[in-house]
């Protein structure tokens, strides 16, 4: 993993001031590794578990207000671990990891009582953003101030998901949104396309670094369009968003 983006805003908490609890299951260790290095990051106080019987002991000492889910463990299902935990805990948030062609895996969870899903390989920022979302709606959190980045005439409201330029609203679609809040939350540094990648893209993506000019193309038609640029390449390095030039 690169270093993470510099933080832009205070991180979710309880309303006691405390830090959020986030329970990360998987058997992956990589995978496990790296949400729980991006967790804690984002400011979450973070534990993992390798399978089911750990996740359910764990949980009962450290309640965790989010739990990041894979619905196939080596021991038993998260179903199974989703039905142990709120049995103690029935207000926890859930978010399921299924496999991108698991579709029963996802309506199986849901019914379950998952709160949501993401499929593999994920954006990490969708995690975060995910699990923020799910404990903010269940009023777990104290209210956060500042959601929104600016960058010159370039605002995101985080929360909302929007974005405009010069007033004018931006449709983007989720991995557009995610590309530009990593490049908003690091205005004039230049990024790599690794590290781009390793930050909005799987974790295990495979450095195909053509999707993240792909993107940029994207973006640039979107936010760049008929306006002084804003993104620019930064030639055999990579990409940098600042203000527009006046």
């Amino acid at each position: 993993m690169s270093n993470g983006p510099r933080r832009a805003s205070p991180p979710p908490s309880r309303p006691d001031g405390t830090p959020l609890r986030a329970l990360v299951v998987d058997d992956e260790p990589s995978l496990a590794e790296v949400l729980t290095r991006m967790l804690r990051f984002e400011g979450w106080d973070v534990r993992s578990a390798p399978d089911g019987a750990t996740a359910v002991q764990l949980s009962r000492d450290f309640a965790p207000d989010a739990v990041v889910l894979d619905v196939m463990l080596p021991d038993f299902d998260g179903l199974e671990v989703l039905r142990r935990i709120r049995a103690q805990y029935p207000d926890v948030c859930v978010l399921f990891l299924t496999a991108r062609d698991s579709v029963q895996d996802r309506i199986a969870g849901i019914t379950a009582g998952g709160d949501d899903y993401v499929t593999k390989p994920f954006s990490l920022e969708e995690v975060n953003a995910r699990l923020w979302g799910l404990v903010r709606r269940a009023g777990v959190t104290s209210s956060r101030p500042g959601s929104g980045l600016v960058v010159g005439d370039l605002t995101m409201d985080e929360d909302a998901r929007e974005v405009r330029r010069a007033g004018a609203l931006i449709e983007l679609t989720a991995t557009e949104f995610e590309l530009l809040r990593y490049l908003m939350r690091n205005p004039r540094r230049v990024l790599s396309k690794a590290q781009i990648l390793d930050r909005v893209w799987s974790y295990d993506f495979g450095g195909r670094a053509h999707v993240v000019e792909l993107y940029i193309s994207y973006l640039r038609k979107k936010i760049d369009n008929g306006r002084p640029p804003m993104i620019h390449t930064v030639r055999s390095v990579g990409y940098v968003l600042k203000p527009a030039a006046p």
